[in-house]
């Protein structure tokens, strides 16, 4: 999956409803509102409500400093 994939306009946190951002580097969707990583395992999305990882505080930083650099 890449960043200019029109899927990522439409994918949507199962818990939340809320959109999530890409971590190419993490292969995986990130929903910085739940700190939830979603990995993307063969190009396929993984948006169970079970396959959501927690993520700490340091990571959670990280990838917000990271999706701000791109987004420029």
């Amino acid at each position: 999956m890449n960043p200019d994939d029109p899927l990522l306009a439409i994918l949507a946190c199962p818990l939340d409803k809320g959109p999530l951002s890409l971590l190419p580097e993490e292969e995986a969707l990130y929903n910085p509102r739940l700190r939830l990583s979603y990995p993307i395992l063969d190009g396929i999305p993984q948006l169970l409500p079970s396959s959501g990882r927690k993520v700490d505080a340091d990571a959670h930083e990280k990838y917000l400093a990271g999706l701000k650099t791109s987004a420029r």
